[in-house]
């Protein structure tokens, strides 16, 4: 029996997630106490996005909830606690960031959030906030055109994994006398158990509750799991032995661990740990 084994919820994107027991599906993806995943991005001073790609030591910025703030704990900082209410959409500070090839208006956090970030990574740069009034979509190609919305995922707003695609990859790591490596490593927002070895490649339709999700794109890897998600150390990477038996031609030969998914029916379901999933495969 396939069942929900874990969710988790990125606050601020390629920082640390946040184990969740229940959450809510929403079009957008996961959501907790109004808190949306990817909902913060750190930007550099042209408004770029960065990452663990070329600041690992992100991986150690930790958030939690407290009360109406979300705090933030990093090696050798003083925690920061930025406020989980909205600012005034007409008149707060905002700034213009792009992330890949989307350009998008953000709430432009305070001085003191940029400053804490700027000592973090060693680089200026400012914490952004997605903005009610700015629109990003998935890529229509993949979402069969349905307009899809996102805030600061890397382009879909649920990540899918399973359990035992982790662990067929692990016993592969294993045999070439490697270390396995943990769920952390690939970010998935949503982890199943009770199926085989990447089912979810195969999967037409996910059904949780009276939610739906649809799995719609193969996720290429990039050098991320390779980054030891409790210490933003790098060290080997799996992506040669996903050379092997990975490379996808749906998405030009990358190497692809994880559907990106979307959410058809059911928003606003709470979903929770245990619950049983119902999968429809593609064949």
């Amino acid at each position: 029996m396939a069942v929900l084994a874990e969710l988790n919820l990125y606050p601020i994107k390629s920082c640390a997630g946040i184990s969740l027991r229940e959450a809510t599906l929403t079009p957008a993806g996961l959501m907790t106490k109004h808190i949306y995943d990817r909902e913060w991005m750190v930007v550099d001073a042209q408004g770029e996005f960065v990452t663990q790609r070329h600041y690992p030591q992100m991986a150690t910025i930790v958030p939690r909830i407290k009360g109406e703030t979300l705090e933030l704990r990093a090696p050798g900082m003083l925690p920061l606690e930025i406020p989980l209410d909205l600012p005034d959409p007409d008149s707060a500070p905002t700034l213009n960031v792009k992330i890949w090839d989307d350009a998008v208006k953000a709430y432009d956090c305070d001085e003191l959030a940029a400053t804490w970030f700027t000592k973090v990574l060693g680089v200026p740069c400012r914490l952004a906030r997605f903005h009610p009034h700015a629109k990003r979509l998935s890529n229509t190609k993949w979402t069969g055109g349905l307009e899809v919305p996102n805030f600061f995922s890397d382009g879909y707003p649920i990540l899918v994994i399973s359990e035992e695609s982790l662990a067929d990859l692990n016993d592969k790591l294993k045999a070439q006398g490697r270390d396995a490596l943990p769920m952390n490593r690939f970010r998935p927002n949503v982890v199943i158990g009770g199926i085989g070895a990447f089912e979810e490649d195969y999967a037409l339709t996910l059904r949780l509750g009276a939610a739906i999700l649809k799995p719609i794109k193969p996720c290429p890897r990039c050098p991320v799991p390779s980054i030891d998600q409790a210490t933003g150390i790098i060290g080997p990477s799996p992506l040669d032995i996903l050379q092997t038996y990975r490379a996808n031609p749906k998405v030009d030969g990358g190497l692809t661990f994880g559907m990106n998914s979307i959410l058809l029916e059911g928003e606003n379901e709470i979903v929770r740990i245990g619950q049983e999933i119902s999968i429809e495969l593609n064949f």
